[in-house]
């Protein structure tokens, strides 16, 4: 859903220029595939996933 609300005051200039001026692909916004894309959260991802899959295969079959 797109944001259609709108400011009483704008934002005063700060004398850098405009928000588009010298902006690289550095300071895009990043969503939140970005972070699952890391590798740390990945390897604890699968280790929690590794224990949950053995947690439910011993229930499943040796109780």
């Amino acid at each position: 859903m797109p944001d259609i609300t709108t400011q009483s005051d704008p934002a005063p200039p700060d004398g850098r220029g405009t928000a588009d001026k010298g902006r690289g692909t550095a300071d895009e916004p990043r969503g939140c595939l970005f972070a699952l894309s890391q590798p740390p959260l990945m390897i604890f991802l699968a280790v929690i996933g590794t224990l949950l899959l053995m947690a439910s295969l011993h229930d499943l079959l040796l109780l």
